[in-house]
């Protein structure tokens, strides 16, 4: 069976009750926890970093899906995988050797103008290919319908080259396009602003989950 997995993301969860977010997330039907860390330099926001990170592993138990949009990435692979990262997504091929060497799966992750055929030889290295459906930096931004055609091409790249790396996307994910982009080959669904501010989170991951 094909994989299928849903993430709610972090950025878009109540700060001031934490807490009770991720309690949310672990007893719902989510498969992993979706972390974007951004430095203010790469990207133009500023998120969270370690120190969050930490806290959350503590509490949560579900897999947890570092995405760095971070300059020098190759400097915080080792503190984020000992924070308790179990897997990590970055901006630059460079890193991915790095990345697998520390025990995580590896991902590579494109911006919404990036076509996948330069994903064309490094493909068989990463676990996963994050297709940013919103230019990076800011959560609660609207979907670029663009990205169906992008899933349909790595899809069709991925089979082609008889491998099992799975896509994930990130940025404007609903119910509506959640349809089209599993359709499309998509296995994982970064939801944030959609579950977290849906009057029932547990049941719009369950919604997602079983498109």
């Amino acid at each position: 069976m094909e994989t299928f997995l849903i993430a709610p993301s972090l950025l878009a969860a109540n700060f001031a009750n934490l807490s009770a977010d991720l309690t949310i997330v672990e007893n719902s039907e989510a498969d992993w926890l979706h972390f974007d860390v951004m430095d203010g330099h790469f990207v133009p926001n500023i998120s969270f970093g370690l120190p969050v990170l930490e806290s959350v592993r503590k509490v949560f138990k579900k897999p947890i899906d570092v995405h760095l949009m971070i300059s020098n990435p190759d400097l915080y692979l080792e503190a984020f995988k000992n924070a308790g990262a179990d897997c990590i997504s970055v901006h630059l091929d460079r890193t991915i050797n790095r990345i697998k060497e520390l025990g995580c799966k590896a991902g590579v992750v494109l911006n919404p103008a990036t076509p996948v055929s330069v994903l064309e030889d490094i493909l068989p290295m990463v676990d996963f290919v994050l297709l940013m459906s919103v230019n990076p930096g800011y959560g609660g931004q609207k979907f670029i319908a663009n990205t169906y055609s992008k899933v349909e091409k790595l899809k069709s790249m991925i089979e082609n080259k008889g491998l099992k790396t799975l896509i994930e996307i990130d940025g404007g994910v609903n119910a509506d396009n959640a349809v089209l982009l599993k359709k499309a080959g998509a296995n994982i669904l970064i939801a944030g602003n959609f579950v977290f501010s849906s009057n029932n989170p547990t049941e719009t991951i369950k919604k997602l989950k079983n498109l």
